[in-house]
């Protein structure tokens, strides 16, 4: 084990050194990444970090093949593998340095990605055997190849897809490392604690500039090589037989969090009838993002469901019965959490809906009762009357209660309020709205009412902040204590009036 460690600092050394020669080099070939659509960086950035991590990893090896001769031993005997580890990574590196560079269609990606996987096999990377803690062997006879390629290639495009964020891929390939390190050190498997440390040290090198903020990406070239060289280790098995079987559950919980964001991906696409390899901004970073998290603090709720996968695979390697039911418990349980944290499955009810046009009977209501407001609300002469079409459009509305605050001072001060006694306020939704431009407003008025799917979907917040925007205008016309403070010719302009930005806050009873 003290060659793994060996490995580990000198690809950590190796990458902290060559990172910064390969962001010049980035900069001046012009693999960059641009800011927008569903990136979320603000600057353009270098991306062509997986060169600095190839050759941190493979650096390290051949140092210690030349000077350890124990390390000679295990690379000979198995000579095959070992072409296969470093022509297939390089290739793979390769593959990605094209595509971050010029760009590569996603069916000729995912060729390449499937004939380097068979040459991998072909090479002695073989699932010829599944080991199922507490079941045994599950020979896979003619399904080796296809499970061998559907392992490479699925573990390879899920690094790539979970990086999305600083530090994010490297991060979370860092967590499998240590579990492939730490479950080869308890089975006596100095081969792949070798390759664990090495990648390891490989990551946490280039960690240093690509943690929040970030100074350069690992682009496509590292994300296939890391994904790559994670697929072909665990193959090599926790034992030195060739390969004759493999731990399914262990690989799998290592990279529990990768490999489920592409597996919701893949049904997420399916759903919503787009190619499987089309870009979005739902995985689980973003979906973090979008609930208001810090770039950092949604990276390390990650790397903290990864710390847990991290015990879990190395409690199954164990394969003590207690131990792999708590192992599987604890997993399950963090992947629930992360669902309902993320809100998984509502996001993809939403989508649905939203792809096959159904609409609540309250968003319908809403539809046809808005047309009414600006008119109603331009003929009203007083503070007083406009309240009373403000009262006339909730009952349009169909809504439960509509309130009115006073935000000039500190807190809010209820100013108006209209309610129905027919609804409970338990069962009712909610959403407030600035009366008027965030920062300017006066006023926040509160809506309540009853929806069929139990949540506030994304037409009624538009339509009630339009309804919300009406009353800004109106207020202004009236020049009413509770009018936003922004210029008048601003506010009166109809199309100026409906683009009023807004924050909303929801909430359940």
């Amino acid at each position: 084990m003290r060659s793994a460690l060996e490995a580990l600092v000198a690809a950590l050394l190796v990458v902290a050194v060559v990172t910064p020669v390969v962001r010049v080099m980035a900069l001046r070939l012009g693999a960059v990444a641009h800011p927008g659509g569903r990136h979320v960086h603000q600057t353009s950035m270098p991306r062509l970090g997986g060169v600095a991590i190839c050759l941190g990893f493979f650096l390290p090896l051949a140092g210690l093949y030349l000077v350890s001769p124990e390390v000679a031993v295990m690379f000979r005997a198995i000579p095959q593998r070992m072409i296969g580890l470093l022509v297939g990574g390089v290739a793979m590196c390769v593959v990605g340095v094209v595509d971050d560079t010029r760009g590569i269609r996603a069916v000729y990606k995912l060729l390449f990605q499937i004939a380097i996987a068979v040459f991998a096999f072909m090479c002695g990377f073989r699932i010829m055997a599944v080991h199922l803690p507490l079941i045994g062997d599950v020979n896979m006879w003619a399904l080796a190849l296809p499970l061998t390629v559907f392992w490479i290639v699925g573990v390879i495009n899920a690094v790539n897809l979970i990086d999305g964020l600083d530090g994010l891929a490297a991060g979370v390939v860092f967590f499998a490392a240590t579990t492939n390190f730490v479950v080869a050190w308890l089975s006596g498997a100095p081969l792949v604690a070798l390759l664990s440390g090495a990648i390891a040290g490989s990551v946490l090198g280039f960690l240093i500039y690509n943690f929040n903020p970030a100074r350069i990406f690992m682009g496509d070239s590292g994300s296939y090589f890391l994904g790559y060289v994670l697929a072909v280790s665990a193959l090599i098995g926790t034992s030195q037989k060739a390969s004759t079987a493999v731990s399914l559950l262990v690989p799998v919980m290592a990279l529990g969090v990768p490999i489920f964001d592409t597996l919701f991906a893949m049904v997420r696409r399916m759903v919503e009838r787009r190619p499987i390899f089309s870009p979005d901004r739902g995985h689980i970073h973003h979906r973090l993002l979008d609930m208001g998290l810090t770039h950092r603090r949604a990276v390390m709720i990650i790397y903290a469901v990864c710390g847990v996968f991290t015990i879990a695979a190395i409690g199954v390697s164990l394969e003590r019965t207690w131990q792999v039911g708590a192992a599987l418990l604890g997993a399950s349980t963090a992947l629930v959490g992360l669902v309902r944290f993320v809100g998984y499955f509502e996001y993809l009810h939403l989508r649905v809906r939203q792809k096959a046009r159904i609409r609540s009977r309250d968003v319908e209501v809403l539809r046809f009762a808005l047309p009414r407001v600006a008119m109603r609300f331009g003929d009203t002469r007083d503070e007083d009357e406009l309240f009373e079409a403000l009262w006339a459009f909730a009952g349009d509305a169909d809504l439960g209660y509509v309130e009115l605050y006073d935000t000039r001072h500190a807190g809010e001060r209820l100013v108006q309020r209209w309610a129905t006694t027919a609804t409970a306020t338990g069962d009712l939704v909610h959403a407030s709205f600035p009366v008027g431009r965030d920062g300017s407003a006066q006023a926040t008025i509160r809506f309540g009412w009853q929806s069929d799917f139990g949540d506030v979907s994304p037409q009624s917040e538009i339509l009630l902040q339009i309804a919300a925007d009406v009353l800004a205008e109106s207020l202004t016309r009236l020049r009413s204590e509770l009018a936003p403070t922004v210029p008048a010719d601003e506010v009166t302009d109809p199309v100026g009036a409906l683009a009023v930005p807004f924050t909303a806050r929801h909430s359940r009873s």
